[in-house]
C-alpha cells in the first residue's frame, strides 16, 4: 500500500506535455536513425583504402592509412627495381663470361656479390609484399572494428558493488557486481 502512495505522489509531481501535431511522414523522418554497418565499412575499405575510415567519419586516419599503404608500395617498387637490376646484371655476366668484348657495368662486384645482392633484394621484395598486405588488412580491420564500436554506448557510471549473498542456498558469501550501465540499481556497498 505504501508503494502505491509513492507512485501516486510521483505522478502528481511529473509535468505533462501536450501532444504536438506532426504528420506521419515527418515523425518517421525525425525518429529515423540509419544504422552504421560494419560490413559496409569493411567493404568500402577493401575497395579503396581509407574509404571505410571516411564512412566512419574518422578523417584524421586517412593520412595514416595512405602513409602505410603508400610507403609499403614505394618500398616494394624500390626493391623490385633493385632486384631486376642485379638479376639482369648477373644473367648478363654469366652469359658473356667468355666474350672478350663484353664491358661489365658492375666491375666492382664479383659474380658471388651480384648473386648475393639479387637474392637479398628478392627477399626484400617478399617482405615488402607482406608489409603491404598487412597494412591493407589492418586498415580494413580498423574500419570494421570502429564501425562496430560506433553504436556502442559508454556510460559515465562505471561502478563496483560489494554485497552479501547466499551461495547455493547453503553458505554465506560476498558478491562482487561490476556495473557498466546505470539501468539496474543494485543494492550493496558501492565504490566510486
Amino acid at each position: 500500500m505504501d508503494s502505491l502512495k509513492r507512485e501516486k505522489a510521483a505522478m502528481r509531481d511529473t509535468i505533462t506535455v501536450p501532444p504536438t501535431v506532426v504528420s506521419s511522414t515527418d515523425s518517421l523522418l525525425a525518429n529515423y536513425k540509419a544504422l552504421h554497418s560494419p560490413r559496409r565499412a569493411a567493404f568500402y575499405s577493401a575497395v579503396l583504402p581509407g574509404l571505410g575510415q571516411i564512412y566512419n567519419r574518422q578523417f584524421w586516419k586517412l593520412p595514416l592509412v595512405y602513409a602505410a599503404v603508400g610507403i609499403s608500395t614505394g618500398v616494394f617498387i624500390f626493391n623490385m627495381d633493385k632486384y631486376t637490376e642485379f638479376r639482369n646484371a648477373y644473367r648478363v655476366r654469366v652469359a658473356n663470361a667468355n666474350n672478350p668484348d663484353f664491358i661489365d657495368p658492375y666491375p666492382r662486384y664479383s659474380g658471388e656479390d651480384l648473386k648475393y645482392l639479387r637474392d637479398a633484394y628478392r627477399q626484400y621484395v617478399d617482405y615488402s609484399v607482406l608489409v603491404f598486405v598487412a597494412a591493407y588488412a589492418l586498415q580494413i580491420v580498423d574500419a570494421t572494428v570502429f564501425a562496430h564500436l560506433r553504436q556502442f554506448d559508454i556510460s559515465d557510471d562505471l561502478s563496483m558493488r560489494v554485497s552479501p549473498t547466499i551461495i547455493n542456498n547453503r553458505a554465506l558469501g560476498i558478491q562482487l557486481n561490476i556495473s557498466l550501465s546505470p539501468r539496474k540499481a543494485k543494492t550493496g556497498l558501492a565504490f566510486r
